[in-house]
């Protein structure tokens, strides 16, 4: 499988961005987070990037930082995961049937990827898709993850609208599923409630059985 290696230097500002957080944080991961969980996966679940003090400094997905908190329970509670998440990486928690990725592998400054730098990136995700071999669901959390799978797909835009809770058939029997981000502004702000968030897993769940 196609990977970022851990000196990625394809987008300037990313790798200058990550080899200062290496100075400041020398004993973070600091590093292209790469995917977990298993290769015979029929769901991934798509996000944007690493959390400064998340994901980049753990180097597992979502682990570390508000979303992971909210988005782990609720794969524990779908039977997506078993185990118990304890915000590190070395916590023993396995996800069943389930992957993560991001669209952009590195950190970004503020949290917020350029388009050139989502586009760079698009590769990785192509062969993470590609080395799926049972996948028949992906879910993107946000819009930004949304766009990066429909463009790698080789769809348009205009035919796959964002929307919480959307459900769109991409042909070759998968299925695209949207939600908001599990990120504690969206949380904070009411814009996604933990209710919400587990309706969308309850349909993949029925989807997929």
């Amino acid at each position: 499988m196609l990977c970022p290696s851990e000196h990625c230097d394809l987008c300037p500002r990313l790798a200058a961005f990550r080899a200062d957080n290496r100075l400041k944080f020398p004993d973070q991961f600091n590093a292209p987070v790469p995917s977990f969980g298993p290769q015979e996966a029929a769901l991934l679940i798509v996000g944007l990037a690493p959390g400064l003090r998340g994901a980049n400094f753990s180097g597992r997905p979502f682990t570390g930082d508000y979303a992971g908190d909210l988005l782990y329970a609720t794969l524990l509670k779908f039977g997506f995961a078993e185990g118990t998440y304890g915000a590190h990486k070395d916590d023993g928690l396995k996800l069943t049937g389930c992957r993560i990725t991001n669209a952009v592998r590195c950190v970004p400054p503020e949290n917020k990827p350029t388009g050139p730098e989502i586009k760079t990136c698009q590769p990785f995700l192509a062969s993470e898709l590609k080395n799926l071999p049972n996948l028949r669901m992906i879910l993107a959390l946000g819009k930004i993850a949304h766009d990066a799978v429909i463009r790698t797909t080789g769809h348009k835009l205009s035919a796959f609208k964002f929307a919480h809770g959307a459900l769109h058939d991409l042909g070759n029997g998968i299925k695209l599923a949207n939600s908001y981000h599990c990120s504690r502004y969206n949380t904070n702000t009411g814009r996604l409630t933990e209710a919400m968030f587990e309706d969308v897993f309850a349909m993949i769940k029925g989807e997929m059985t």
